[in-house]
């Protein structure tokens, strides 16, 4: 119990070493790192941080194990000694006349059994007991507090159609400045939205506060007139569709990897080849030897991989599988096209969002101007919010940022 104990301490205090060295293996041995890792000569830096971090681990481990190593093969000694000095003390009894040997038999078999009986009753407490200190952190994890989820009250009315966001403010939990701070921002059912700002000003952290990813610290976000926290969580997923600047790639065959964007539909080859369309990823379709049934990803036999726009195309067919969401949410979702891929989106996408509530964030300002409304995010709040000509007109901060891109292009 006292070395599981050691043993126990020692793995909890080293856990943040024991992820950077799964991390080294990760980056060693993953086809994404692959061409960094050879042409920037990384394979000698970190294999020798990950060979310094294992032999740390090993001398712990050896120097913990040899202690309990050498404790036990002590007591074993003695525990043996115990043992045989029984034995022979019946074997004393037998041939002087004290017992009979039919006793001496018997009491050497029931010595016997009631010490493997012993011995495996300590090893079954050991065993509980080390595994409660593991179960332990699992508890403490259960433990912490959820906030609570309040729910809407029966027969509350629909005031508004559309999302607002009331008063809200946010920030990653051990962190002290606020990502969103007291923004205030109302999206009318059927029209779209375009943010813009620099890196940092808080545009992906709405779109998770939107999707429940996250609550908000301070204030409260409403659809369709009712408080998220009132909605049921698949309700509210079903109604938005949305692809992140940081999108999956997942290496299972291009069928599923469209088809994950809406499960129930993923067996449909109609809705599936309409998404693999609408995200303009038929042509990477086409080129695929097996089609929609191609693997893809090297992680697992015949997997081809693709290159970035072509998995972003697929991402992009992925949110499209969605056509009953009424809500329609782009991050940044063609950074990694070429022009002409990036207008024949946007063009299915103002076709698709035709109707429906849209929100897109996006660097590239041609691609801005087609929604209704732009609203530009600094520091966490809304410095400027109308449509491209009105923002431009303004000469503020809109308008600045729309003549540092044109400059490159004159």
């Amino acid at each position: 119990m006292r070395f599981g104990t050691k043993a126990f301490r020692l793995r909890n205090w080293r856990s943040p070493e024991a992820r950077k060295l799964m991390y080294l293996e990760y980056v060693l041995s993953n086809d994404e790192h692959a061409k960094e890792v050879k042409l920037f000569g990384l394979g000698p830096l970190f294999l020798d941080r990950y060979r310094s971090l294992g032999e740390s681990f090993y001398q712990e481990d050896s120097a913990l194990n040899a202690r309990r190593a050498a404790w036990g093969f002590a007591l074993s000694l003695l525990s043996t000694g115990a043992f045989y000095g029984a034995y022979a003390k019946m074997a004393y009894g037998a041939a002087i006349g004290a017992m009979t040997l039919g006793a001496m038999t018997l009491y050497m078999v029931s010595f016997r059994q009631g010490q493997q009986a012993f011995q495996s009753m300590l090893a079954s407490l050991t065993g509980v007991y080390e595994d409660n200190l593991y179960m332990d952190n699992l508890f403490s994890f259960l433990a912490i507090e959820s906030a609570p989820t309040v729910r809407a009250e029966v027969g509350e009315q629909l005031e508004e159609r559309g999302i607002r966001f009331e008063d809200v403010s946010f920030r990653y939990p051990g962190a002290t400045d606020w990502t969103l701070r007291n923004l205030d921002l109302y999206i009318p059912e059927g029209r779209s939205l375009a943010i813009v700002g620099k890196n940092g000003a808080g545009k992906t952290t709405l779109i998770k506060l939107l999707t429940r990813l996250y609550e908000p610290t301070e204030g409260r976000i409403l659809l369709d007139g009712r408080a998220l926290s009132a909605w049921d969580h698949a309700e509210l997923f079903h109604r938005i569709g949305v692809i992140f600047q940081n999108y999956n790639r997942y290496h299972l065959s291009a069928k599923e990897n469209v088809g994950l964007g809406n499960v129930p539909d993923m067996d449909d080859d109609a809705s599936v080849e309409g998404a693999v369309e609408l995200g303009g990823a038929t042509d990477v379709v086409r080129e695929l030897k097996n089609g929609l049934a191609t693997q893809l990803g090297r992680w697992f036999n015949d997997g081809v991989d693709l290159s970035g726009g072509q998995w972003q195309r697929l991402a992009l067919a992925r949110a499209f599988m969605r056509r009953g969401a009424d809500v329609l949410v782009l991050d940044e979702p063609t950074a990694a096209l070429d022009a002409e891929a990036e207008h024949a989106v946007f063009e299915r996408f103002a076709r698709l969002t035709k109707g429906r509530t849209s929100i897109l964030i996006s660097h590239r300002f041609p691609t801005v101007r087609m929604a209704d409304r732009i609203v530009v995010l600094e520091d966490g709040k809304v410095v400027e919010q109308g449509t491209h000509a009105d923002l431009v007109a303004a000469n503020g901060r809109y308008a600045k940022l729309f003549a540092l891109q044109a400059q490159g292009y004159q």
